[in-house]
């Protein structure tokens, strides 16, 4: 199994960039695929998930209306594209895969996942 993250890069505030994470080595459309992120001093944090089974999707709050989740089924790919960047957004972001129906705990995306990428770094600056 190979989840591999690409498209990270710095940026200044309001602009935008398109992560993918390619993955590899299962059943693609049997699985949840979830972005989470982890900023210098902070903890990790779940920021969208898709389910390729039923499309269904998730957004944390602080990115919901400025982040957008889509998988290429045929790729085997999941994209996250990011508009309106601000500097909290700074992070390496990581891809995660997992065959269960991701876990939501008071609006929190749990890291319930059995397979994550090496991560991509995004750098907003002010």
């Amino acid at each position: 199994v190979q989840l591999v993250e690409s498209g990270g890069g710095s940026v200044q505030a309001g602009g935008s960039l398109r992560l993918s994470c390619a993955a590899s080595g299962f059943t693609f459309d049997d699985y949840a695929i979830a972005w989470f992120r982890q900023g210098p001093g902070k903890e990790r944090e779940g920021v969208s998930s898709i389910s390729n089974s039923d499309g269904s999707t998730y957004y944390a709050d602080s990115v919901k209306g400025r982040f957008t989740i889509s998988s290429d089924n045929a790729k085997n790919t999941v994209y996250l594209q990011m508009n309106s960047l601000k500097p909290e957004d700074t992070a390496v972001y990581y891809c995660a895969a997992d065959s269960s129906d991701p876990l939501i705990i008071g609006g929190r995306l749990m890291p319930r996942y059995d397979y994550w990428g090496h991560g991509t770094q995004v750098t907003v600056s002010s």
